[in-house]
């Protein structure tokens, strides 16, 4: 039996799903001469003591006892902006028992049950963070290379470690826990709080306050309309077309910001200003693959990872592979359709082309995004075509595509999320009578 030996990082969602996936072994299939069993052996290593990832909600900010920084980017009241009817794997539903829009707890038992379910907690070494990792040029391996995977203690900053070899490497570091920070002129004269949404965790901290949000995405909406119901006053400052659903009373939106000066004024592009007690940076988080040595040729530059073949493959190395790294996406089927994709690399089921041919698909994915009048940093943001790359994901894979009905479910939740978006997570979704979908109530 031909054994292939597998490094995951992270068990988050993403490596949950890798281990899944990678823990049973398999046969593939061609005629009866070709047919050729092949094993994973599989380990995951986790800096956490739980599985989740970002999903294992703390209330701790900055960093923990032992130094290490906190990861996940919950808040305490923080339900999902999707509706679970389209956020499950597509072989484990969520619990009939909870709402549409659930909180980040439900989800995170979810992800327990998950490794409950599919026995892959066995696999995982907690309290282990990756220092390194760097390919190792070897005629056998897997094209061309394994991987020395050097790892150490969580708990111990003077643990000295141990490495050992892989055959492929699988990236699921999540993409939630280091917070992009602007330069805004001023600062430095600002004497309101300043801090990352990526800190935020209860709105009577800014009772009575006047809060200035930076940043309109998912988190800057949701959190703003929860801050109004403690803070005396929000300002959502964003470049964006003005939002078209209703806003609390005493929320207001802004352009973008000019600069801050003492004490507690917030200027705004347009002329106008503030006072604020708190500035919150809603702005994004950035990659990190500091862990990843030189040799492995993975770039970052402005939220552009690089050289990745369908955002996913090392072209340099395809027996390394990312997770997740695109963004507005459905997370756990987005993972489910890449970890299966990567998998048939592996077996040997899918053959890729050359990496002169992958990066020319890589350049023209780019240039298609630039010539939609896409900026550069949008190089992984999946937009209008998320389920449009799913799909040939897995028809490249020979894997079943993601049901329609999350397609659907995702499609009507995008739309009332902008019309609606002080109510829409009251609403729930019940089979309709063909059982084919899901209608609102």
């Amino acid at each position: 039996m031909r054994v292939i030996k597998v490094a995951i990082i992270g068990a988050g969602g993403g490596g949950l799903c890798a281990l899944r996936h990678l823990t049973k072994p398999r046969t593939i299939k061609g005629s009866a001469a070709e047919e050729r069993p092949v094993q994973f052996e599989a380990v995951c290593f986790e800096q956490a003591a739980k599985v989740g990832g970002t999903w294992a909600y703390t209330d701790q900010i900055g960093t923990d006892k032992h130094g290490n920084l906190i990861h996940s980017s919950m808040y305490k009241n923080l339900k999902t902006n999707l509706p679970k009817e389209c956020m499950a794997f597509p072989d484990f539903p969520f619990s009939d028992d909870l709402p549409s829009f659930i909180k980040h707890e439900d989800v995170q038992n979810y992800l327990e049950d998950y490794a409950d379910n599919f026995d892959i907690l066995q696999y995982i070494q907690f309290q282990r963070r990756v220092c390194q990792v760097r390919p190792v040029a070897e005629e056998g391996g897997l094209f061309g290379v394994r991987w020395e995977v050097a790892t150490q203690s969580a708990l111990d900053p003077h643990d000295c470690g141990s490495s050992d070899l892989y055959d492929a490497v699988i990236v699921c570091n999540g993409n939630y826990s280091i917070p992009s920070v602007p330069p805004l002129p001023g600062q430095e004269s600002f004497q309101g709080r300043v801090m990352h949404s990526h800190d935020y965790r209860y709105p009577e901290t800014f009772k009575d306050q006047v809060v200035v949000l930076l940043g309109a995405n998912s988190s800057g909406q949701d959190i703003a309309v929860e801050l109004s119901s403690m803070a005396s006053k929000v300002y959502l400052s964003h470049n964006k077309a003005p939002l078209v659903s209703q806003l609390p009373d005493n929320m207001e939106e802004k352009p973008g910001i000019e600069s801050l000066d003492a004490p507690n004024q917030v200027t705004f592009i347009d002329g106008t200003s503030v006072r604020a007690d708190t500035l919150m940076l809603c702005t994004g988080y950035h990659y990190d693959y500091s862990f990843l040595a030189p040799e492995c040729g993975i770039q970052v530059d402005d939220y552009r990872v690089t050289p990745m073949y369908k955002h996913l493959i090392n072209t340099k190395h395809p027996s390394m592979a990312i997770l997740g790294i695109c963004k507005r996406i459905v997370p756990f089927p987005f993972f489910d359709v890449q970890v299966k994709f990567f998998r048939a690399v592996l077996e040997g089921s899918l053959i890729l082309p050359s990496e002169a041919d992958m990066d020319k698909d890589t350049d023209l994915d780019y240039k298609t995004r630039l010539a939609q009048g896409k900026p550069h940093r949008y190089s992984h943001e999946m937009s209008g075509r998320l389920f449009e790359y799913m799909n040939e994901v897995a028809d490249l894979a020979g894997t079943e595509r993601i049901p329609k009905t999350f397609e659907d479910v995702y499609n009507w939740a995008a739309k009332v999320r902008r019309t609606q978006l002080m109510t829409y997570k009251r609403m729930n979704l019940i089979p309709n009578e063909k059982g084919d979908g899901f209608v609102p109530v």
